[in-house]
């Protein structure tokens, strides 16, 4: 019961927070991620805008998706590093898209995706038998969701915040190991795969192909 507490408070603030952004445009465009913004030194919205969101349905996806997934996290480990890995997914979404945009001065975002994408890769390193949508095994779909954001980075034809999964996805692995080194063992091939489109990525980047 302890547990779900965590979880449900932080679905409780995602919901209040992003209520506000809905009813009230000036405090959406204050918190919300804006490149532009944050140079100049508004660093909270690398936080602030991750608990706001476009609609009720990409809030709803969001937190559905916290909710099946987060009990595999802090069922496994603890509350305390359920919530260190939510938010240091969080974090490593924002700094990742920053340094992917920093000199897109008009780019903006919001969304809790990035953190969501944490827990969710938090989840298939812990538990590999995880099956997304009932079939797929949850490595596969890590695997593969990871090379479509690559893609979806590379192509920039939607407005969805592939960048901002990116990172979070690294935050949810790495801090996971860092909690659970013992994975490094116990699951290496999952360690490995999961392993794969990161590196992918940082290759890309380096030889200017993103």
């Amino acid at each position: 019961m302890e547990y779900n507490l965590f979880l449900i408070g932080l679905i409780a603030i995602n919901v209040i927070i992003s209520f506000k952004g809905f009813n009230d445009l000036s405090f959406f465009r204050k918190y919300q991620f804006h490149v532009g913004s944050i140079r100049s030194g508004e660093q909270i919205r690398m936080i602030s805008s991750g608990f706001l969101h476009v609609d009720i349905g990409h809030l709803a996806f969001n937190m559905l998706s916290l909710y099946f997934f987060a009990p595999y996290v802090y069922g496994i480990l603890n509350n305390f590093s359920f919530i260190l890995i939510y938010f240091a997914s969080l974090i490593f979404g924002s700094l990742l898209t920053m340094i992917f945009h920093k000199d897109e001065y008009s780019y903006s975002a919001v969304g809790a995706s990035g953190a969501v994408m944490g827990i969710i890769y938090s989840a298939i390193l812990l538990e590999p038998r995880i099956l997304i949508y009932g079939f797929i095994p949850g490595y596969l779909f890590g695997i593969i969701y990871l090379l479509y954001s690559i893609y979806g980075m590379k192509a920039k034809s939607d407005n969805i915040g592939h960048t901002a999964h990116f990172g979070g996805a690294i935050g949810g692995y790495f801090f996971t190991l860092m909690k659970k080194p013992s994975l490094f063992v116990d699951n290496t091939f999952m360690v490995v795969a999961l392993a794969i489109p990161i590196i992918i990525l940082f290759v890309m980047a380096k030889r200017g192909k993103l």
